[in-house]
């Protein structure tokens, strides 16, 4: 695979990722988890892993960083919001 396709690829991932951290600062940092919905964010970690499934097998460090990274994310929202929603 070409060297500059990864790269889009790894480009297009750090965007996505970045778009999940003022999601992350207004759970972790304000303490606000209104609005969110676990299922959906939940469905939306599925999707990930099976992305990130689908670039392992695919062999593309591209789709593998990117989706590791974004489940990070997904997943600091999950922990974060039930931490929030248990007290």
């Amino acid at each position: 695979m070409s060297v500059y396709i990864e790269f889009i690829g790894l480009f297009a991932g750090f965007l996505g990722v970045i778009a999940w951290i003022p999601q992350i600062k207004e759970v972790w940092h304000d303490g606000s988890h209104e609005g969110i919905s676990l299922p959906t964010f939940w469905l939306v970690a599925s999707a990930l892993l099976l992305w990130l499934i689908y670039g392992i097998l695919m062999s593309s460090y591209a789709i593998i960083i990117s989706n590791i990274s974004a489940l990070i994310c997904i997943l600091l929202v999950i922990i974060g919001v039930t931490r929030l929603r248990s007290k």
